[in-house]
């Protein structure tokens, strides 16, 4: 039975608790400190260009990518919340070049992984950007944890999700229960039920990749999407691109509209022979969802994203990610098995 469209992502969470027999709410507290820092990032998002908030901040990351302001405010805000919140035993960042551990007599149960504002890059230009988040169950028996705690695979999340930041504010998650939306009532400062048990579309005929980067692709992910892009009547192609360039927005699009995102491993930057996308903090939380919602998600040699032990904190992967049928179109040729 559907629950009415309006409930408070708090009710939700709770009710799902205690559904499940989950009765402890820590994993509800954990979730209730991520959507406060959430309003706040948003809050600041949506003054950014009045605020000194755009712009960068003269600091480097462990990426080598420059630090947005809004990056860096939206970095400490998260850890400022969960250091002391008691929920969680370790946490790791985007920013971040190491573990960043909890205040000593705050640990709990969980563990956090986080990229504080993904698509940083569009800051500047208004363009839709958003925070994911990854939690698992700590292995460590107590005490803080350490980075074992935190690598471990996909297929072991207790919960993941992401805030978008855009025309308005949304929080889309799961806790191995399907995949549900609240978007921000910025009136009374709530985020309420709009996209109960969303369900990504088996089939689409849209695709989301930077084509700017082709001649660098290996051989089968270049004749995957030149099949993308060629006519025939009969299967409905060509697909139409949509490329936003951050992969929240990429990615909550093909989720409500259906579709795939492809970010394949290239030979333009010898630094980063696998990709750019992080697998802690991006391609695992955002497969997660994707499975919890009925799509699928691979690297582009056809091994399962949510299947990947990381060995690192910012190893990187190769992502396909999107509707089931799509990604399993793309495997084919990507494996060569459709010659």
């Amino acid at each position: 039975m559907k629950r009415p469209l309006g409930i408070t992502v708090h009710r939700q969470i709770m009710e799902s608790q205690l559904l499940h027999r989950q009765a402890t709410g820590e994993l509800s507290g954990l979730l209730t400190e991520l959507i406060v820092a959430a309003k706040i990032i948003s809050a600041e998002v949506n003054m950014a260009g009045l605020a000194d908030v755009i712009g960068v901040s003269g600091k480097t990351n462990i990426q080598g990518e420059e630090v947005q302001k809004l990056d860096e405010f939206s970095n400490n805000t998260i850890k400022r919340r969960m250091a002391r919140s008691g929920y969680i035993c370790v946490m790791t960042s985007e920013e971040e070049d190491d573990i960043i551990p909890v205040k000593e007599g705050f640990e709990g149960k969980y563990t956090l992984a986080f990229d504080p504002l993904d698509g940083s890059s569009n800051i500047d230009v208004n363009v839709s950007i958003g925070t994911i988040f990854s939690i698992h169950r700590r292995l460590s028996p107590s005490g803080q944890g350490d980075i074992n705690d935190l690598l471990q695979p996909g297929s072991e999340l207790v919960a993941a999700g992401y805030m978008i930041y855009g025309s308005s504010t949304m929080l889309v998650y799961s806790t191995g229960e399907g995949v549900h939306g609240f978007t921000l009532d910025p009136s009374v400062g709530e985020f309420f039920l709009s996209h109960e048990s969303i369900l990504m579309p088996e089939q689409s005929k849209y695709f989301s990749v930077n084509e700017g980067n082709y001649n660098y692709w290996k051989p089968e992910m270049r004749n995957y999407v030149d099949y993308l892009k060629a006519i025939d009547q009969e299967s409905g192609r060509p697909y139409s691109l949509r490329y936003i360039g951050s992969l929240v927005a990429d990615f909550h699009r093909n989720l409500i509209a259906g579709g795939i995102f492809l970010y394949p491993c290239d030979t333009k930057n010898k630094c980063k022979p696998y990709g750019k996308l992080r697998l802690l903090y991006e391609a695992s939380p955002m497969a997660f969802l994707a499975e919890q919602a009925g799509g699928l998600a691979v690297t582009d040699d056809g091994t399962r994203i949510l299947d990947i032990k990381p060995t690192e904190l910012h190893q990187r992967v190769p992502l396909v990610i999107g509707s089931r049928s799509e990604v399993e179109m793309a495997q084919q040729f990507l494996t060569g098995c459709n010659s």
